[in-house]
């Protein structure tokens, strides 16, 4: 993937995901993965300013390897975690719609790792907004360890039942690696079309 495919700046990665490190340290270990990735390809991470959890180690790692690292945090948020010491670029927003508003603008990509209520919610305004036609950015969700496997069985079962139409889950590629989820959003962004 061209680190550099918009407008000869850096490609950015918006990523979701918890900022929990009360899980199994399997999560952890994939959020450290991903972010050495990013780093090496000369990416820019966009993510949601914390330093704790999946999201502190996916940004540590993109920052120890060589990426630029931009966190995008609400005030009430900043307020109360440990200041991070990693972002190139801190953003403090005014509320939760307006950080996803200004991820969403600097992101050239999306991709949810495993996480709570705020990365499920994150991922599916990011699908909407896609299948409404806001956007064509590539969506991608990390189903690491089978972690999603259930929620993937419902979307079929809001299919199933016509509550979505079948070309409504092609707005997201499911990945289950890292690797993989970086293959699948290169891929993606080669093709022509608005972004």
């Amino acid at each position: 993937m061209s680190s550099a495919d918009r407008a000869g700046r850096p490609f950015h990665l918006c990523v979701f995901c918890a900022s929990s490190g009360d899980v199994d340290p399997a999560f952890l270990r994939l959020a450290r993965d991903l972010g050495e990735r990013i780093g090496r390809s000369g990416m820019t991470l966009v993510y949601g300013g914390g330093n704790a959890g999946l999201m502190g180690e996916l940004a540590r790692a993109t920052h120890e390897n060589g990426g630029r690292v931009i966190g995008v945090i609400p005030h009430a948020v900043h307020q109360k975690a440990a200041k991070p010491g990693f972002p190139h670029e801190l953003v403090v927003t005014g509320d939760m719609r307006e950080r996803k508003k200004i991820m969403e603008e600097k992101a050239d990509a999306f991709l949810a790792l495993p996480g709570g209520f705020g990365t499920l919610e994150e991922f599916f305004e990011t699908v909407t907004l896609k299948q409404l036609g806001y956007h064509s950015k590539p969506v991608v969700l990390l189903d690491a360890e089978g972690y999603y496997g259930a929620l993937l069985g419902f979307l079929d079962e809001v299919v199933e039942k016509r509550f979505a139409k079948a070309k409504h889950l092609a707005n997201f590629r499911v990945a289950r690696s890292a690797e993989e989820a970086l293959e699948l959003i290169g891929s993606a962004s080669r093709r022509p079309g608005p972004r």
